[in-house]
């Protein structure tokens, strides 16, 4: 049902046993440094987690310091989309110092879905994470032999 298949390169194998220079030891802290997570975690700003049982599928967005009100979700040609539109500004005046922040942003994920009940999915968001549940289509469940002409 879903296309999206997570994986890691630990453990792949590529190594050089022989560092004289320390190549490889600063390549490996340098891409540790805490800076490359916050980029790997703009570029994938919606964690998901996909559960499965007899009669849906369960997707369990993270979402921390959403507003319910600025989250969309659609389903277009067996594809779900979410959506997260960001429109935050903070004003603060303290002691002659006067504070002004804004921040906008928008980002989205979709996923390849098939045989779901589109009308029958449900939505709720709690504590920063958004569950959707995708009940099975029952007609498309079972298997079809095809015969060769």
């Amino acid at each position: 049902m879903f296309s999206l298949i997570p994986f890691s390169r630990k453990g792949s194998g590529v190594s050089r046993k022989d560092d004289f220079f320390g190549l490889d030891r600063f390549f490996s802290d340098f891409f540790r440094d805490p800076f490359f997570s916050r980029v790997a975690s703009i570029a994938t700003p919606i964690r998901a987690d996909v559960k499965e049982n007899d009669n849906e599928y369960i997707l369990e967005a993270e979402m921390p310091g959403v507003r319910k009100e600025d989250i969309s979700i659609e389903i277009s040609d067996d594809v779900l989309t979410l959506g997260v539109d960001t429109n935050k500004e903070v004003n603060e005046e303290s002691e002659g110092y006067i504070y002004r922040e804004r921040s906008t942003g928008s980002f989205k994920r979709s996923f390849h879905i098939q045989n779901i009940k589109n009308d029958a999915v449900k939505a709720s968001y709690k504590d920063g994470i958004l569950t959707i549940v995708l009940p099975k289509d029952e007609k498309a469940k079972g298997a079809k032999r095809i015969e060769i002409e």
